[in-house]
């Protein structure tokens, strides 16, 4: 019960802020807002947040009041306000929008990254420790479900675990206890954080398998400072070993070493070669139906399947999860895509018996002919990944092959945001800022809803466009906007990302229907919308 009561006070508090800040952001009258407004929106704050136990909020917005206290202005333009608050508007958007993380695989390409999970009650603070790790490149998922964290950490195979063990209902120490017992004998690093910082806790936890310990209030500078210690312990293992340990086939380690001997090759006799990334279709269903102990096993027979089916001088390689990299020496592209569609089809007959039932899998595949010995090994990886992506998108279970193409230079992009939420158009006008889009020119402009967004006629600027429009507004519907822009005489220059939280594959259907490149369903993360938009991006030039 008192937990419940906690978790009421603490959305109260979250409703409460997000008013403020949309008031703030979408005043139309005014473009300027008081400095003693901000103050005294921080300082009440503070003082609840410390109080209703969220400690993530206290600490921001403790930073901000100290940040206020260095700055003499009298009012502040909403403009530069809406930067001085972004993180409070981020935080409340992830806060409002929380959710136990629905595991997807990222990118194949960044797989690279090193990968943090994080179990913590305190959603405030879980998600400011997010972003605190995340600006040091790193991916990082989170639950602040314990019951949850196992399946997460099977699916996850993270590089290092953090488990705040501060849990109002249960004991934190046997979130740690249950994932000693599943851990197979992999070295993964796992720090402990609590308020207990005594003698007799940090011994338990040391006892139990922690390689660290931290006490709270964490000091984010120095916890990013011991997680990179521990990722630089999880990398200096990982080098020394060659094979993965559950497939017996070679690691990702191996995979990047030979990469490089092969492109000397290509330089010094002009033999091309092709990669081809393979990722087992809807493979986290087995581990749902059937148990990861069942998942474990179907990764083992697929990696047994290749060795006993590819030719002789192809290398497999365990990429991460349930992907694979098959190296092909001295082949073309169209030669190894006939290869793989070969192996599809004897995989596809394959029958699994498990737990009384019999099932069968497929892969999809993306190929990639290297004929150029300046390529990067990661760059390779990435045009591997983009044709894999193309054959998800177009049912899976099939093999694509990769185009290269010269993106021209200076390219101009409209990027159109139409959302009737202001939290929202202010963390996408973010994102969008800090994408990394190589040759294109972003032209970056927001708009509270389509009747906005048509009177400042924006499509008739010329150069292609890119909107990211919310499925559901009040004034225009998202799927009346979208149908709008793909009648008008500038349709064939324009995609559409959706946003969507409708749950009916109607809408869904429909919005592709009417000429929408992609979709997202709210809540979304950050960092995936991120890496989706900027996909999205470069499929354009």
């Amino acid at each position: 019960m008192w937990k419940l009561a906690i978790e009421k006070y603490q959305n109260l508090l979250f409703e409460k802020m997000k008013a403020q800040i949309s008031e703030w952001f979408d005043l139309n009258n005014t473009d300027v807002i008081k400095n003693e407004d901000v103050y005294s929106f921080l300082h009440s704050l503070k003082g609840t947040a410390g109080t209703i136990q969220l400690g993530g909020l206290y600490h921001l917005a403790s930073k901000l009041l100290d940040q206020l206290e260095l700055k003499s202005q009298e009012q502040w333009e909403k403009c530069e306000l809406r930067e001085f608050l972004f993180e409070l508007v981020s935080l409340s958007y992830q806060y409002e929008h929380f959710k136990e993380t629905d595991l997807k695989i990222a990118e194949p390409s960044d797989t690279e990254l090193p990968v943090v999970q994080m179990v913590c009650e305190d959603i405030s603070m879980l998600i400011l420790m997010k972003e605190a790790l995340e600006e040091n490149g790193w991916m990082v998922m989170t639950s602040s479900d314990p019951e949850k964290a196992l399946s997460l950490y099977y699916d996850l195979q993270p590089d290092c675990l953090v488990i705040d063990i501060d849990f109002t209902e249960i004991d934190g120490f046997q979130i740690l206890e249950n994932i000693q017992q599943h851990n197979h004998k992999q070295f993964v690093p796992k720090v402990i954080l609590s308020t207990e910082n005594n003698r007799l806790t940090r011994i338990k936890a040391y006892e139990m398998g922690a390689d660290d310990f931290i006490g709270k209030p964490v000091n984010l500078e120095e916890f990013g400072v011991r997680i990179k210690r521990q990722l630089q312990r999880k990398q200096i293992f990982d080098e020394s070993v060659l094979i993965d340990e559950l497939t017996k086939v070679y690691n990702r380690r191996f995979l990047f070493d030979l990469l490089e001997r092969y492109l000397k090759e290509l330089e010094r006799s002009n033999s091309v070669f092709s990669i081809a990334l393979l990722d087992l279709d809807y493979f986290k269903n087995i581990n749902d139906s059937y148990g990861h102990l069942t998942g474990d096993k179907v990764l083992e027979a697929f990696a047994d399947f290749l060795k006993k089916n590819l030719r002789g001088s192809d290398i497999i390689f365990r990429y991460g999860g349930e992907e694979f990299v098959i190296l092909l020496p001295r082949t073309n592209c169209q030669e190894a895509i006939d290869v793989i569609n070969r192996i599809l089809d004897q995989f596809r007959s394959m029958e699994f018996d498990e737990q009384g039932k019999t099932f069968h899998l497929s892969f999809s595949a993306g190929v990639y002919m290297v004929d150029n010995p300046a390529e990067a090994s990661q760059d390779i990886l990435k045009m591997a990944d983009h044709a894999l992506y193309e054959a998800k998108g177009k049912g899976r279970s099939r093999v694509q092959g990769a185009n290269v193409s010269d993106q021209p230079a200076n390219n101009i992009l409209h990027v159109s945001v139409i959302d009737d939420d202001a939290i929202i158009r202010t963390l996408l006008v973010r994102v969008l800022q800090t994408i990394d889009t190589e040759k294109v020119e972003l032209n970056i402009k927001s708009f509270e809803n389509g009747e906005k967004f048509f009177e400042s006629e924006r499509l008739t600027e010329k150069g292609k466009h890119f909107l990211i429009l919310d499925g559901v507004m009040p004034v225009m519907d998202g799927i009346e906007v979208l149908d709008k822009v793909k009648n008008s005489p500038q349709s064939s220059g324009v995609h559409v990302l959706m946003l969507t939280g409708r749950k009916s594959e109607y809408d869904i259907a429909r919005a592709l229907k009417l000429g929408a490149d992609d979709y997202v369903t709210k809540p979304f993360s950050i960092t995936e919308l991120q890496a989706r938009i900027q996909r999205l991006i470069k499929r354009m030039f």
